[in-house]
């Protein structure tokens, strides 16, 4: 299938680009050890108060990884905000699924219940990315001669 039937309606392109919105405002606080402090207190004492549970003390390996997963989040959502693509809705709608699948798991072996809001919200924004795919079919492979566009290239 030619990648000019992707979702590249305007409704689409503003979806991407509010997932991306969405990312950016929940993810940024995680990118630096300092932000992330406030960012495992505030949450830590919301399930607390919630009866959700707290979450546990950070530590080093805690406080990397989530440094490392808000960085690259926050580059991310950064790109999916200045240049909104067909293509980048349907990877981001990919990266949801597995990240659905991880927090998932975490809660099966006894991750605070915190973390639902989340996870409610990540299948949310995933099908909703992923959904018009449906209708459209996967993007093609890489242009072939005398496409002239690169994939994910909206057609005007």
């Amino acid at each position: 299938m030619n990648h000019s039937s992707a979702p590249e309606r305007p409704v689409y392109l503003r979806v991407v680009r509010a997932s991306a919105w969405y990312d950016l405002a929940v993810t940024a606080g995680f990118a630096t050890p300092w932000t992330y402090t406030l960012v495992h207190h505030t949450l830590s004492s919301l399930g607390d108060a919630l009866g959700w549970g707290a979450l546990p003390a950070p530590d080093t390996w805690q406080t990397l990884y989530a440094n490392l997963m808000g960085s690259v989040v926050t580059v991310w959502a950064a790109l999916r905000i200045v240049r909104p693509l067909p293509l980048h809705g349907l990877l981001d709608a990919v990266a949801r699924l597995l990240f659905s699948s991880w927090m998932a798991y975490a809660l099966a072996h006894g991750a605070p219940r915190i973390l639902w809001p989340f996870l409610v919200l990540e299948v949310a924004w995933g099908i909703a990315q992923l959904a018009p795919w449906r209708r459209t079919g996967p993007v093609a492979g890489p242009a072939g001669p005398g496409d002239g566009q690169p994939v994910g290239t909206p057609v005007r």
